[in-house]
């Protein structure tokens, strides 16, 4: 009886299924609600945007959590250990990630705006446009990357132990490899902002979703899967929620400055797309399951913006091309990972 009962809510379309179908629409419209909101009330994004610490914005810390929230408690322990026996998808996201993207990173930012751009942009500008671009090549992503999993039907225990990974080799990797790409010797890491982010996008979620399940499994089996299908609501609200304020907290600067944004925004394009496609031929290379090579593959394509920002304003300044080039990479994600997000569903099986 059990077996016949699971299909229904497949076949039964809901309202979540519909919100998420035209989940690209959705965002679409937040982003012009967050550029329109922006420029309409600025001193209340700058009241938000002033509530942080270590350079985390506290609002888009709660959203992001109630976004991977529901994930968290998805995670089966008993899992983990499998990990080990089919490592493949980790050393995709890793290879990827560390070996390959960041000196893709760089060498789309020299070409474009050393050659392409250069008629247009003065050096001294190109070369901070550069700089932003190495800090977001190499910072791969840890929050969004749980909503990108949830949203291709990932396996979420082996999506933890990818995420824990990676944040793992950044404390050791992210400082020296920016520092050889930006040819510099040292490099200010505000590890603050590197600690907290993984406390409250990584630990913090994980622990409430841990004891959210161990409260569950004394209730009937089907208690976790009803809770998680009530909170996927929530979850897509706070990514619509996040979109809005990350565009509203640059209303101004999408106004003012157009072009400059769309010049940087085009290699930025280009190795979203250009990573994921390696690394999706990669995972059919190495027969992975779909619930391991989507979020293996979109890893490595997104981005740790909130750790780039931070080391672009600190190292550049807060007005610096470094901090706007960061900035644009924000602005291009999420509209770029919904539509890879539909293409891995597309190749589902």
């Amino acid at each position: 009886m059990s077996t016949s009962a699971l299909p229904a809510p497949a076949a039964r379309p809901s309202p979540l299924g519909a919100f998420e179908r035209y989940l690209t629409v959705w965002v679409a419209l937040g982003i012009l609600a967050g550029v329109g909101l922006g420029l309409v009330a600025p001193a209340a994004f700058r009241a938000i945007a002033a509530l942080e610490v270590a350079h985390v914005n506290l609002v888009v810390a709660v959203l992001i959590w109630i976004m991977i929230y529901p994930m968290m408690i998805q995670i089966d322990w008993s899992a983990i250990k499998d990990v080990g026996r089919k490592p493949r998808g980790l050393v995709l996201t890793l290879v990827v990630n560390w070996l390959v993207k960041p000196f893709t990173m760089a060498a789309l930012g020299v070409l474009f705006f050393e050659h392409l751009f250069a008629p247009w942009v003065s050096p001294q500008s190109a070369s901070e446009y550069i700089a932003g671009m190495i800090l977001l090549g190499v910072a791969p992503c840890t929050a969004m990357v749980f909503v990108w999993s949830q949203l291709v039907k990932g396996d979420a225990s082996y999506t933890l132990v990818q995420v824990s990974v990676n944040d793992l080799i950044m404390v050791v990797a992210f400082a020296p490899i920016a520092a050889f790409l930006l040819g510099v010797t040292q490099i200010a890491v505000p590890w603050q902002t590197l600690v907290l982010s993984t406390v409250l996008y990584v630990v913090l979620p994980l622990a409430a979703g841990m004891a959210t399940r161990r409260l569950l499994r004394r209730r009937p089996a089907q208690a976790v899967p009803a809770l998680v299908a009530a909170l996927k609501p929530w979850s897509i609200v706070g990514l619509i929620a996040t979109v809005v304020l990350l565009f509203g907290f640059q209303a101004r600067t999408i106004v003012e400055q157009p072009l400059v944004i769309g010049m940087i925004a085009v290699p930025l394009v280009l190795q979203t797309y250009g990573i994921f496609a390696l690394a999706w031929i990669g995972a059919r290379w190495l027969k992975l399951p779909h619930d391991i090579a989507g979020p293996a593959c979109l890893i490595g394509t997104s981005n740790f913006f909130e750790l780039a920002v931070a080391v672009a304003i600190s190292l550049f300044g807060l007005h610096s091309g470094a901090a706007l080039a960061t900035v644009v990479g924000v602005l291009v994600e999420v509209p770029l990972m919904l539509s890879l997000v539909w293409f891995v569903n597309r190749g589902r099986g």
